[in-house]
């Protein structure tokens, strides 16, 4: 079974995440600050909710949390703990209202922090303020029960190898409640799915493989061999990604994501899979994207039990 994973925001439905900026915050007494924080984070707390509802009104198996849903939470100027909120409380239980609301409705939550999570950088402040982000997303992950969080390798820094070695290591040493949600997702620019499988098997972190970023960045191994690897990997549900190409021109830089998936752009392996896995879509029509892929995805689902049916009498 493949269970559709929504990714972050709505195109068309009137549920939004609200955002702020560190010079916006500053402009403000420290009072101030935590007041309009708690407004903006009451706010997105419920969105999040409202977000969960759709998709079980959809048959939308899987919700990706945008990272932003505590936004600044950990900047070194204007940051802040739940608890100084002054709607603290009101704020955590909607977490766990929808912590439960997930289980209740075999909801999967995941969360993809942003780019400046780098584990593998030589920079010992980088690392830091990445260790505290992963902080940061493990805490509320207990609250609404998401078992993902997802990071890239980061770059290279002339020294690939080395740079995968710092990679392991510093996974390693992450507290549990990071690490057994950690996962790495291939990229389209620097690591290859080859090049993190050695990570994944010697730390015993999960790959999430993203099949276009693959087709960007090609390593030797065919898309079956990746997803076969890549399941191997998983202790719980396999995460995958998908997208298509703005422009399937040769010439083109295939990287930018187009507003819907094409059919022809999901593997096969993956459709008549007899395990179930996640497959977030990552689309720029959000949700218009993925309940058009669903439709085409369940009318195959269909033609071939039918099949099945048939071989059968």
């Amino acid at each position: 079974m493949i269970r559709i994973g929504l990714c972050c925001i709505f195109r068309n439905e009137p549920i939004r995440f609200r955002r702020t900026t560190a010079a916006f915050m500053k402009r403000k007494s420290r009072k101030d600050q935590l007041g309009f924080l708690s407004e903006l984070i009451l706010h997105n707390a419920e969105s999040l909710k409202s977000a969960l509802v759709y998709c079980k009104n959809n048959g939308i198996g899987a919700f990706r949390v945008n990272s932003q849903i505590l936004p600044l939470k950990t900047h070194p100027e204007v940051g802040y703990r739940l608890a100084d909120l002054p709607d603290y409380r009101r704020v955590r239980d909607l977490f766990d209202d929808a912590g439960a609301f997930c289980r209740e409705n075999d909801i999967r939550t995941t969360f993809h922090p942003d780019q400046f999570i780098i584990l593998s950088s030589p920079k010992g402040e980088v690392v830091q303020r990445s260790l505290a982000d992963l902080e940061y997303h493990a805490r509320i992950s207990d609250r609404i029960g998401a078992d993902v969080i997802n990071i890239h390798g980061g770059g290279a820094y002339g020294d690939k190898a080395g740079a995968l070695e710092r990679l392991t290591r510093r996974i390693e040493k992450l507290p549990g409640e990071i690490r057994s949600r950690l996962t790495l997702e291939n990229d389209d620019r620097v690591y290859t799915p080859a090049d993190l499988f050695p990570v994944c098997d010697s730390t015993g972190i999960p790959l999430v493989y993203d099949v276009h970023h693959h087709r960007c960045l090609p390593d030797g191994l065919s898309e079956a061999a990746a997803t076969k690897k890549t399941i191997r990997t998983w202790d719980r549900e396999p995460l995958f990604h998908v997208s298509s190409p703005l422009n399937r021109s040769p010439k083109a830089n295939r990287k930018p994501h187009h507003d819907y998936i094409s059919w022809e752009d999901v593997p096969l392996e993956w459709l008549e899979t007899d395990i179930d896995i996640t497959v977030e879509m990552e689309a720029k029509a959000k949700e218009l994207a993925v309940l058009k892929l669903k439709k085409a995805i369940d009318i195959f689902k269909s033609e071939i039990n039918g099949e099945k049916h048939e071989r059968k009498n």
